[in-house]
C-alpha cells in the first residue's frame, strides 16, 4: 500500500481508517470482509447496487461558477447548482466520510500525457475503488508516492442528501442522490447512489468541458486498430454494439467507450472496459465472455446462484443493465499504449427498433454532422402481447448526458477533423429488419460484423450506392457476406405500406429533434436529414 500522505488532511478528511491504493486482491478481501459483495464461481466480484442500477441523469448537477458559466450548455443536461448549495453538500459529505473507513485510489484519465487528469477517488466502500482501478489508467507504482491529484471524487453512496438543505431533487419515491461537478475546485461529489458507472462518467463530463479548449474532441465511442495501422471509431448509445464490435480478434482494441481525438490522433481516456453483459454468450462474444472468469473483474447487478455461485447472464431479475468492469488487458488483443492514428473510418451505430433504417449506409460530410448531432437510437418502450412499441431516442453527439459545451461545439470539431483527415463515415443499424419487434427480427450479428469488416477492409470503396428514398443516406448495392435484399429495408417488410408509414414516422421524429440545432448549423447540414413529408 502507498505510504500515507497528508493529502486527505488538506481536503479536511481523516476518516476512522485509511486504505491507500491496495492491490486488487487486497481490495477484494476488504470488500468481502465488509459484506459489500460476493465472489462468483469464476472468481469475479459481484456487487448489487439497488435501488440505483443505472445512471441517474435527473440527479446530476453542475456548479454555476464564474469561470465556466458562460461556456456551459445549461438546461436539462447541465442543471445549475449554486455555489452555496455545493459548499453545504461538500461540508456535510466530508463530515459523514470522517466517521467512516476510507478507501483511496489514485488513477489517471487519458492515455495522452499531454491531456491527462490525475484523479483521486475517496470512497466509504472498497469495491468501487476496484471498479475505478479497472476502468481508469493505473499509474506505475513509482508514481504513487508523489501523486498530486488535479481532480478529486468524494464518493459517499450511503449518504442521501437532504432536498431542503442541499437543493437536490426529491423523488416521488425512493432515495435521494446527487452527482455534482464543480469545475472551479475540480471536485466531484457522488452521494446516495451505489451505481459505480457514475464514477467514470463524472470524469468523462469533466473531460468534455476541458478538452475542446485544447483542440481535442472528446468522444463517446469505442476504437480499434487494424493490422495495417488503420484506426476505426464506433459511436453509439448503450445497446447499439460499441463494445461488441470493437472487441474484434482481428484488430487491436484501443478502448471500448471514451476517447479523445487530438492533433496526434486518437487516445483512450480509460484503462478498462465497462461491458453490458445481459444474455452475453461465449459463442457470439468470446473475448468479453472470457473476462467473466477472471479474478479482478467487477460485476454489477448480475444474478448469481447463492449456493453454486454460478452466474445467470440471461436473468434481468435485478436489471437489464447488468455490467462487467475489467482492465483492458483482460482482452487478448488490447493496444498497450491506448493510442492510435487519425481514424480512417467512423461508424455511427444505431439500434433502430422501428425496423426502417438501412443496415449499412455511407454518409456525406453534411449527413455525418446531421446524424452526429442527432445521436439516434430506439428504445423498447413497452410490450403488449409480445409486440414492443419503439420509442425514438436522440442523444446529441451520442453523448448527450455528458456534454458540457453546446452540441454544435463538438459537431463543428468533428466535421473539421473529418475533412482534414478524409475519414469515411458510415451508418450501421444493429436493430431490427423486416418490421419492429414482434414482427421483424434483430439484425444478425454475423451480418453486422460482415458489414463492418467490409467498411474497414475497403471492400465497399468501388461499390455503387443508391440514396435511400426516405433517409437519403447512400446504401451500397452489395456487401460481402450479406444477402442483397437485407441491405434494402423496405424489401424485408412483407407489408410495404406499413414500412412507408413507419419510415415517415421516424423521419418526422428526426426533423422535430433537429429543429433545436438548425439555427446553429450550416443550411446544408440542416437540409441533410430524412424527408419528413
Amino acid at each position: 500500500m502507498q505510504e500515507r500522505t497528508k493529502s486527505l488532511e488538506a481536503l479536511g478528511l481523516t476518516g476512522t481508517q485509511q486504505h491507500w491504493n491496495p492491490v486488487p486482491a487486497a481490495t477484494v478481501e476488504l470488500a468481502l470482509a465488509r459484506g459489500e459483495g460476493a465472489l462468483s464461481d469464476g472468481g469475479t466480484f459481484v456487487a448489487v447496487t439497488t435501488p440505483f442500477t443505472g445512471r441517474s441523469p435527473d440527479d446530476k448537477w453542475l456548479v454555476r461558477e464564474p469561470g465556466s458559466a458562460g461556456q456551459v450548455w445549461w438546461g436539462k443536461v447541465n442543471r445549475a447548482f449554486e455555489p452555496e448549495q455545493f459548499d453545504r453538500l461538500l461540508a456535510d459529505v466530508k463530515a459523514y466520510l470522517n466517521l467512516r473507513e476510507l478507501f483511496v485510489r489514485d488513477l489517471y484519465a487519458s492515455a495522452d500525457p499531454a491531456h491527462r487528469l490525475r484523479v483521486r477517488l475517496v470512497s466509504e466502500r472498497a469495491w468501487p475503488t476496484l471498479f475505478a482501478h479497472n476502468l481508469f489508467i493505473r499509474p506505475p507504482a513509482e508514481d504513487l508516492p508523489a501523486f498530486a491529484p488535479n481532480f478529486t471524487i468524494l464518493h459517499a453512496p450511503e449518504y442521501h442528501p437532504d432536498p431542503a438543505r442541499h437543493g437536490v431533487r426529491r423523488p416521488a419515491q425512493g432515495d435521494t442522490a446527487a452527482i455534482v461537478l464543480d469545475l472551479a475546485s475540480r471536485t466531484i461529489v457522488i452521494a446516495g447512489t451505489r451505481y459505480a458507472g457514475e464514477i467514470k462518467k463524472s470524469i468523462f463530463s469533466a473531460l468534455n468541458y476541458l478538452l475542446p479548449t485544447a483542440g481535442v474532441l472528446p468522444m463517446h465511442c469505442s476504437a480499434n486498430i487494424g493490422p495495417d495501422g488503420g484506426t476505426a471509431l464506433y459511436f453509439g448509445l448503450s445497446g447499439t454494439g460499441k463494445t461488441t464490435l470493437s472487441a474484434n480478434p482481428a484488430r487491436g482494441l484501443i478502448g471500448d467507450d471514451e476517447h479523445g481525438w487530438g492533433d496526434g490522433g486518437v487516445f483512450n481516456f480509460e484503462g478498462g472496459c465497462y461491458a453490458k453483459i445481459i444474455r452475453l454468450s461465449a459463442e457470439a462474444e468470446p473475448e468479453i465472455y472470457g473476462t467473466l472468469r477472471r479474478f479482478g473483474t467487477v460485476l454489477e447487478n448480475v444474478v448469481m446462484d447463492p449456493g453454486t455461485r454460478a452466474l445467470n447472464l440471461a436473468s434481468d431479475a435485478i436489471t437489464e443493465n447488468t455490467r462487467a468492469a475489467y482492465p483492458i488487458d483482460f482482452i487478448p488483443n488490447f493496444v498497450p499504449t491506448g493510442r492510435g492514428g487519425h481514424p480512417n473510418h467512423i461508424i455511427f451505430l444505431t439500434a433502430d427498433a422501428f425496423g426502417v433504417l438501412p443496415p449499412l449506409a455511407r454518409l456525406t460530410p453534411e449527413q455525418a454532422m446531421y446524424h452526429f448531432l442527432s445521436g439516434y437510437t430506439a428504445k423498447l418502450a413497452g410490450t403488449e402481447r409480445g409486440v414492443s412499441t419503439p420509442q425514438a431516442t436522440f442523444s446529441a453527439c451520442f453523448a448527450g448526458p455528458f456534454l458540457v459545451h453546446p452540441p454544435s461545439v463538438y459537431g463543428e470539431m468533428l466535421r473539421d477533423k473529418i475533412n482534414r483527415h478524409q475519414s469515411s463515415v458510415w451508418l450501421v443499424n444493429t436493430g431490427w429488419s423486416g418490421g419492429p419487434p414482434g414482427v421483424g427480427q434483430r439484425m444478425k450479428l454475423a451480418y453486422t460484423r460482415a458489414m463492418v469488416n467490409a467498411v474497414l477492409s475497403g471492400a465497399l470503396r468501388d461499390v455503387p450506392t443508391q440514396p435511400d428514398p426516405v433517409f437519403r443516406v447512400l446504401v451500397p448495392a452489395t456487401c460481402p457476406g450479406v444477402p442483397p435484399e437485407v441491405l434494402q429495408p423496405r424489401n424485408t417488410w412483407a407489408d410495404k405500406a406499413a414500412y412507408d408509414v413507419k419510415a415517415r414516422e421516424l423521419a418526422r421524429a428526426f426533423a422535430d429533434n433537429f429543429a433545436q440545432y438548425a439555427p446553429s448549423v450550416d443550411p446544408q447540414v440542416a437540409a441533410a436529414g430524412p424527408l419528413a413529408n
